[in-house]
């Protein structure tokens, strides 16, 4: 199973791909992590995102897609790009998308970080990376 992990901040979305199980997995496509919309954007613009995407996708095979669960009252809430680009991609993903909760990854993250030796460095890469890890089997 190949598992797209999808950190949606700001305009920005940050990717990473993770095959495998919890217990043997690799990463894939280290090379593709950021797609972006801008904040007015038009048509043409959410247009090449969704084409942006969905070559991710059908490149690399992905077979569910993880995004992180935005706050939607308080402080961090989710902002305008965010909303955006989060029904843009449940629009037009042509596999399963899964939200999980922050406490959720941090919960795994106490739990199994010795199995995450692959996490990237950066830190939103890292946080694409768990959510990826939080989809495998």
């Amino acid at each position: 199973m190949i598992v797209a992990g999808l950190l949606l901040k700001s305009n920005d979305i940050r990717m990473v791909a993770l095959s495998g199980s919890r217990e043997r997995h690799e990463l894939i496509a280290p090379k593709v992590n950021k797609l972006s919309l801008l904040k007015n954007p038009t048509q043409a613009d959410v247009a090449q995102l969704v084409k942006d995407v969905q070559i991710y996708c059908q490149a690399h095979g992905v077979d569910k897609i993880v995004i992180n669960r935005r706050a939607t009252t308080g402080q961090g809430a989710g902002g305008a790009g965010t909303f955006l680009i989060e029904g843009i991609l449940l629009a037009v993903a042509n596999v399963e998308v899964v939200f999980i909760h922050p406490a959720t990854l941090r919960a795994t993250d106490k739990r199994e970080n010795e199995r995450k030796a692959l996490q990237p460095k950066t830190q939103d890469l890292a946080k694409a990376y768990d959510l990826a890890y939080e989809g495998l089997l």
